[in-house]
């Protein structure tokens, strides 16, 4: 497992997103703000705690991966328990890959009703991607390699790590055998930083 983003790297992107989000709204300008579930938990609850403005907040169930380290068929569960109807909003999601998880959900959120609809993410990827949009907001650029950690997880494993870390080859065949890869310990990855 190589450490892609330590915490302290993830901390001052999540800062910077928060400082640009601000300065678009502004402090006073009421903003419903829509978390991804479930790769999007770890980012949004750190994001919201930095941003100013009043807040309304929800979450949005979509799937792509299930299971696997390509994107499949996406699976969008719609059934919010909000309201967005003459609100802006804001999606924000964990990863900008193909970019149909983004484009599907700002698509159900105007049909909803919502006045504008602006996403944030915290990785957006180095590749090809299948639609025209692109997020408004960008913690970092990376690489097209598959990533886990800060919320971010290979067969539900490995959300919890601190930091953002890439997989190797090995470690996806070994996980896909029951075993967990070996985790980047706390005191070893300082070491690395």
């Amino acid at each position: 497992m190589r450490v892609l983003l330590n915490e302290e790297q993830l901390h001052a992107g999540v800062e910077r997103l928060a400082v640009e989000i601000d300065r678009y709204y502004g402090k006073e300008r009421p903003l419903t703000l829509v978390a991804v579930m479930t790769g999007s938990i770890v980012l949004f609850a750190d994001l919201i705690r930095r941003l100013s403005m009043p807040q309304r907040v929800g979450v949005i169930g979509a799937s792509s991966y299930r299971g696997g380290t390509k994107p499949g068929e996406l699976t969008v569960d719609a059934n919010m328990l909000f309201d967005v109807k003459g609100r802006e909003v804001l999606l924000v999601d964990d990863i900008f890959d193909t970019g149909q998880t983004l484009s599907r959900l700002v698509a159900e959120l105007q049909q909803q009703g919502a006045v504008s609809v602006k996403t944030a993410v915290l990785l957006h990827k180095h590749r090809q991607h299948e639609v025209s949009l692109r997020p408004d907001f960008v913690g970092f650029e990376i690489p097209d390699d598959f990533v886990v950690g800060y919320g971010l997880d290979y067969r539900d494993l490995y959300r919890n790590l601190p930091y953002l870390a890439v997989l190797t080859d090995q470690e996806i065949a070994a996980t896909d055998r029951g075993e967990v890869a070996t985790i980047v310990s706390r005191d070893s990855h300082e070491q690395q930083t």
